[in-house]
């Protein structure tokens, strides 16, 4: 009979399954902070009598709060594997929307900016409805809402741009983009606060462990008990919550009501969501992850406006950061795959015991599986 293993004889421990080690982990994660401060030190260097400045970084701050809020927006559907596109018309409807009850119709802009708020995840929730319960594809589904909307756009502003009479809008209602906070603009702590909130529910909460796992099988998520129907209509919602909060921050800042302006939001806004896929949860979508790709779009595009380039370099830049976007979110996720797949079945874990080793250990005999 062989004697029992010692106990101060150490045993190998179970890694856990789909977790990336090693510097290319590191690299993975981390790699669109590190290429944020190369193109700060570039541009630094190429520019340095304009860009590094405390003008650059308000500029940065202030007019990159907008695209960083509605990119968080469309980054919670994504996660439930959806597309809502959408917010780009939702952000032009909100935005002349809180102009028109204001200016036009004389409600307090704390009233006009809850009604639109409201609004917005109401539509938030049609949307959701329509892509679960209708079953059309989030694209198709995304598309024909927002194109109702920017109809409704039309409709609200004749076609024209709504301004304000001579008084101007209430100092208040502008002072939610234009007043600063600890010497910086206070648009950029709606960003952090926005950000950290959903980073909280999304990774600590319950919530959204389902919304993941309802984005990454929901056959899954069906057969564990997770109601996926309800869970993307959850995050529809929260999207067009988001969309409605975008829509009042961008009518404080234009200060004039123009219908088609939210949709140049749309392009930067998925290309924030996609490349932030990549970053520090590289292969699912997180929102510090998103705070990262913006930033790192903000401080190229401000380096490359400082230089002197042509106005057709935005779209260039933006469409191809899509597709380079795109591809690396899809490569992240495979690999996430694969990493997972490989340690659940190449790493050590612990060997079965035989009945006299459990009870030796305290346990209960059992069968080697």
């Amino acid at each position: 009979m062989s004697a029992p293993p010692s106990p101060s004889s150490p045993r190998p421990r179970p890694r856990r399954p789909g977790r990336a080690h090693g510097p290319g982990h590191l690299i993975g994660a981390y790699g669109l902070l590190a290429l944020t401060a190369l193109l700060v030190l570039i541009f630094s260097l190429a520019l340095p009598r304009t860009f590094p400045t405390l003008d650059t970084v308000d500029s940065i701050l202030s007019n990159q709060s907008i695209p960083a809020v509605l990119a968080l927006a469309a980054m919670v559907p994504i996660v439930t594997g959806a597309f809502d596109l959408s917010i780009g018309y939702g952000l032009g409807l909100t935005h002349v929307t809180v102009l028109q009850l204001v200016v036009h119709d004389g409600w307090p802009w704390p009233l006009a900016c809850l009604a639109v708020i409201v609004g917005g995840a109401v539509v938030g929730v049609l949307n959701g409805v329509i892509v679960v319960f209708g079953r059309i594809d989030s694209f198709i589904a995304t598309l024909g809402t927002g194109s109702m909307m920017y109809a409704v756009t039309g409709w609200i502003t004749d076609g024209g741009r709504i301004v304000p009479g001579p008084q101007g809008l209430p100092a208040a209602f502008t002072d939610l983009y234009d007043s600063t906070f600890l010497g910086l603009p206070v648009p950029a702590f709606y960003v952090l606060a926005l950000a950290v909130v959903l980073w909280t529910v999304l990774e600590r909460l319950p919530l959204g462990r389902y919304l993941y796992v309802v984005g990454s099988n929901p056959r899954a998520a069906d057969l564990v008990g997770i109601p996926t129907r309800r869970y993307t209509v959850y995050a529809f919602t929260t999207s067009g919550l988001i969309v409605g909060f975008a829509g009042v921050l961008l009518a404080a800042q234009q200060q004039i009501g123009n219908p088609s302006v939210g949709l140049d939001y749309l392009l930067p806004a998925f290309v924030g969501a996609l490349l932030g896929s990549t970053a520090i949860k590289p292969g699912r979508p997180n929102a510090i992850g998103t705070v990262v790709a913006v930033a790192v779009l903000a401080v190229g595009l401000t380096g490359i406006g400082q230089l002197g380039a042509d106005f057709w370099t935005v779209p260039l830049f933006y469409g191809g950061t899509l597709l380079l976007a795109v591809g690396l979110a899809g490569y992240a996720a495979r690999r996430r795959m694969r990493t997972g797949a490989f340690a659940a079945r190449g790493s050590p874990t612990v060997p079965p015991r035989s009945p006299s080793s459990s009870t030796q250990d305290g346990g209960t005999a059992g069968t080697t599986p």
